[in-house]
């Protein structure tokens, strides 16, 4: 993992349960979505056929010894929220019907709204460097 210092490494296992458990509540409850037209993300989906369903089932299976790390979101209008980067490894088909296990880098943020949580996935492709894992 880089260790620069955008990285927030000082997190209790609690702390990310919780922000897990807020996660896994807003996709349970539909009240999440993923970022379009990222080429990363829409690359990954067509290579390994994972069509709405099985994003969904993917983000659910997330665990919390999957986090990595923490980082302050630089979008303007949401400076300063901190995003969750999990980086599950998941069994897959590619395209040629082989199966695969893949790491894959999703990074979180949850917005709170006037109406509650809303969490957004902004990252959801195959790892492409080496990471560490927080509580491996």
């Amino acid at each position: 993992m880089c260790s620069d210092g955008h990285y927030g490494t000082q997190h209790t296992k609690a702390e990310i349960t919780h922000v897990l458990a807020d996660i896994h509540k807003n996709i349970r409850e539909d009240r999440f979505r993923i970022l379009g037209k990222r080429a990363k993300n829409e690359a990954f989906f067509a290579e390994y056929n994972i069509r709405s369903e099985k994003q969904k089932e993917i983000l659910l299976q997330i665990q919390v010894e999957d986090f990595c790390y923490s980082l302050q979101s630089t979008k303007e209008g949401y400076e300063g929220n901190l995003l969750y980067v999990f980086v599950p490894r998941v069994e897959l088909y590619n395209i040629d019907g082989e199966k695969e296990s893949v790491q894959i880098y999703i990074k979180f943020d949850i917005i709170e709204k006037t109406l509650g949580q809303t969490t957004i996935v902004i990252s959801f492709h195959k790892l492409e460097k080496t990471i560490d894992y927080l509580f491996d």
